[in-house]
Parts: C-alpha cells; sequence; structure tokens
C-alpha cells in the first residue's frame, strides 16, 4: 500500500491528467459512493490532494472515479530470505500489465533508485523449475531467440526514432507472449538465458519510457522497469546486463538531479564490470561513473574515471559480438566524453570529442546524431563561434525531422531559448521557427 504521500501524488496526477480539481473529485467520489454529489466537502478533498489526509473510508471510491492500481508492483525488496519477498516474474508482469492499461505510476525517486541495490532472490530460477505447474508451457533455445530478436528489432526501432515509437509494442510483447514462457517450464540453463533476454526487454522498455515522456510518470515507470530489468539480470547471474540495467538508473538519476545516488549507482555499475572480458563493457560503465562524478562537481573522480574509460575504449577491438554493450561504439563514447568535459569546463576538449563523434567515427542512429549536433552547437556557442553553432543546430534540425524523443525536444527547445539572444539575426529566427515546430 502507498504511503499516504505517494497516495496523494498518485491522486493529484490522476486529477491532473482528468482536469479535475478538489470540487470535480469531491463531487465525482461521493456520487461514486452513493451519496448525495454534495457530501464530500472541497476542503476535505483538496487534503487528499496536498497529502495531508488520507481517504480512508473513501479510498475504495476514490480508486474507482480515478481507475488508480494500488498494487506495490515497484517494490523492490531485500530478498536476502525469501519469505516475504517480491517474486520478480510476477512483479515484472504485473509491471506491465499496469502499463498495458494506462495505470497511474508513482514518480522517480532517488530512494526507490537505491532500493534496486538489495540483495536479488538468486535461487529464483532454481525454484520455479522445480515448481512449474504440470500445464506450464514448454519453454527452450527458441523462445529465449525470439525474445533477443524481438529487442534487437524493436531496439533499432527506438535508436533511429526515439522511444516514443512503439514503445507500447514492447511492453505488450512482455505481458502476452514472455509472460507464459517466464511461468513456463524450462531447465536451469535455459531459465537463466530467458531471464537475462527478458532483462533486456524490460530495459529497453524502461529506455523508451524515460525518452517518451519527462513527466513524473513516464520517469517512475522507467525507474521500475530499470530496477526489474537489474533484478532479472542478476538473477540470471550476467554481470553485465546486471550492470546495464544499473547504468539506466544511474543516468536517470543523473538527468534527474540526484547526484548522490547516480554516484552510488555509477560506482556498483563498475563493480559489476570489473571483471568482464569485454573493453567496450569496461569503457561503458567507467564513462557512467565520470558522468555522475561530473555532475556532482567531483572533477577528480571525473577524470580519473573517465581516463579509465578512454584507456578501455582504446581496447576495443574493430569487430563487435552480440553484448548488450557492442552498441557503446567509439564514436558515442566520444560523444558521452565531450558532454563531460563540458561540464568539467574544457570546451576546446569537448568540441575535438563531439566532431569526433560526428565525422570521424560516425553514428549510425539518427537520433544520436540529432543529440550530438544539437550539443556540438551548444558548445561552439559558449566558445563564441555563433556562425558554427547556426550551421550545426541547422544540421540538427534537419536530422531531428521525425523524431519522437524527449532529449530532441528538449535541445530544441534549449537551441531556442539560446537564440532568443539574438533577435536581429535571420538566420537565428528562422531556426527559432523550425525548433518551434519540432517540439510541438
Amino acid at each position: 500500500m502507498p504511503t499516504k504521500q505517494e497516495l496523494a501524488e498518485l491522486i493529484r496526477h490522476a486529477c491532473e491528467k482528468r482536469g479535475w480539481g478538489p470540487t470535480k473529485l469531491a463531487r465525482e467520489v461521493s456520487v461514486a459512493a452513493g451519496r448525495p454529489p454534495n457530501t464530500i466537502e472541497r476542503q476535505y478533498a483538496r487534503r487528499w490532494l496536498n497529502g495531508e489526509r488520507a481517504p480512508t473510508h473513501w479510498l475504495p471510491y476514490v480508486v474507482q472515479v480515478l481507475d488508480l492500481d494500488l498494487a506495490p508492483t515497484g517494490e523492490i525488496q531485500n530478498a536476502g530470505s525469501h519469505a516475504g519477498a517480491t517474486d520478480t516474474v510476477a512483479s515484472v508482469i504485473q509491471l506491465g500489465r499496469r502499463d498495458v492499461h494506462r495505470r497511474n505510476f508513482l514518480a522517480a525517486t532517488s530512494g526507490y533508485a537505491l532500493s534496486a541495490l538489495a540483495l536479488p532472490d538468486l535461487d529464483s530460477i532454481t525454484r520455479r523449475t522445480k515448481t512449474a505447474p504440470a500445464g506450464a508451457v514448454r519453454v527452450g533455445a527458441g523462445e529465449v531467440a525470439a525474445v533477443q530478436q524481438m529487442v534487437k528489432a524493436l531496439g533499432d526501432a527506438a535508436a533511429e526514432l526515439g522511444g516514443g515509437h512503439a514503445r507500447h509494442l514492447a511492453v505488450r510483447y512482455l505481458t502476452d507472449d514472455v509472460a507464459p514462457w517466464l511461468n513456463g517450464k524450462y531447465t536451469e540453463a535455459t531459465g537463466r538465458e530467458l531471464f537475462a533476454a527478458t532483462s533486456q526487454l524490460v530495459h529497453l522498455a524502461g529506455w523508451m519510457a524515460q525518452d517518451e515522456g519527462n513527466d513524473p510518470e513516464h520517469q517512475g515507470r522507467a525507474q521500475q522497469y530499470y530496477a526489474h530489468a537489474y533484478r532479472l539480470a542478476a538473477e540470471a547471474r550476467d554481470p553485465e546486463l546486471s550492470a546495464t540495467a544499473l547504468r539506466g538508473l544511474a543516468v536517470q538519476a543523473i538527468d534527474l538531479g540526484f547526484r548522490a545516488e547516480a554516484v552510488q549507482l555509477g560506482e556498483a555499475c563498475v563493480r559489476y564490470g570489473k571483471d568482464l572480458d569485454n573493453a567496450r563493457a569496461v569503457a561503458y560503465y567507467e564513462a557512467t561513473l565520470a558522468n555522475a562524478a561530473a555532475q556532482d562537481d567531483d572533477r577528480r573522480t571525473a577524470t580519473r574515471h573517465l581516463t579509465l574509460s578512454e584507456n578501455a575504449i582504446g581496447r576495443s577491438p574493430a569487430t563487435v559480438g552480440e553484448s548488450w554493450a557492442a552498441h557503446y561504439s567509439p564514436g558515442r563514447w566520444a560523444h558521452e566524453s565531450g558532454m563531460i568535459l563540458t561540464r568539467l569546463g574544457d570546451l576546446d576538449a569537448a568540441e575535438e570529442h563531439l566532431h569526433l563523434a560526428l565525422d570521424i567515427h560516425g553514428l549510425d542512429r539518427r537520433r544520436t546524431r540529432a543529440i550530438v549536433l544539437a550539443d556540438l552547437g551548444s558548445v561552439r556557442l559558449r566558445k563564441g563561434d555563433l556562425d558554427g553553432a547556426l550551421a550545426t543546430w541547422g544540421e540538427f534540425i534537419d536530422c531531428a525531422d521525425g523524431i519522437r524523443s524527449i532529449k530532441v525536444r528538449a535541445a530544441a527547445r534549449d537551441m531556442r531559448t539560446r537564440l532568443n539572444r539574438f533577435p536581429d539575426l535571420p538566420e537565428a529566427e528562422h531556426l527559432r521557427q523550425k525548433a518551434g515546430r519540432l517540439i510541438t
């Protein structure tokens, strides 16, 4: 059951989506309870919205009129002893179903992000192999391969067009197709592969939700998916996937301003990845910690881990395998490093890295390329190169057309705001108008 403040947050979000104030809420709850419309006073409903009072007696009717789902699907409990621990499979399936039915989600919080680090249920797969019901569907390598192929197809589309494209397909695939397999009959080896593949699918759903909207519900939804992706990966005993899921939480914590939590999650990424024989993965996690430290204004730590990341990416082979971290190419590393250097105030090095990302290493995804162009334009403007900034932002606008991503929209808003400084410059006004169309 949510706390009083969490319940108030759910009620507020649901009312905001409907355009309801306390008067409308009080009236609808009164009617749902079979009472006269003015039974509940406006001030009483206002206390529910402000978290000053919980609607104890009226809660069933509040849930009914606002279509709330109070199931604690997002809880990440300490599973050191199995008694009372949350079953990851049941929890992630319920999470997906709440998403499909557009239930209200709690906002992302710093406490929830850190609670994901609680010890997972490492015996989950073994226990499931012994307790599968007689009529459960048999699962083998074919089902695991199907999940992996769907993750690749949906991930490729999202990387090209943004998380707002086809996110519902990823969630539907989880609840309609993968759920029966997770509850099916399989060997322990197959179970580990299935949990690992599902971790990738759940992580993708989280990334897509995070990229689709910057409102509390989208971010809360993304945070819960990331935490479940970590649990699935840890129960599959896959350190790379575990680290990658924690990286998702760390990057989101950076975006939300949870600086100390981002550093702690970044450190956990590095711990999980320290023994991996995968230079790209090591670079991925070291850069995550460097980024978190830079946002926390810890220049010494940021510089140290950025150097470790650079050393690792320099060792990465030209050809990559099927690793989940294989997409972290030298070009993507150059982009992330450029933004870390921007935060540290080294604009010359930042511009050089962003130039490397675009023109030397190349970027194969349109969404990524658009974001790098926007970042490069901002760096050039900060350096006083207005002509260079305008030219780069022009490329960004053309590249970003049709992409559904909050990062792209945020970059367009940032660009338009910065161009307000040049009201008499026709090129700037032209870009501002194009940016306005992109945002809407």
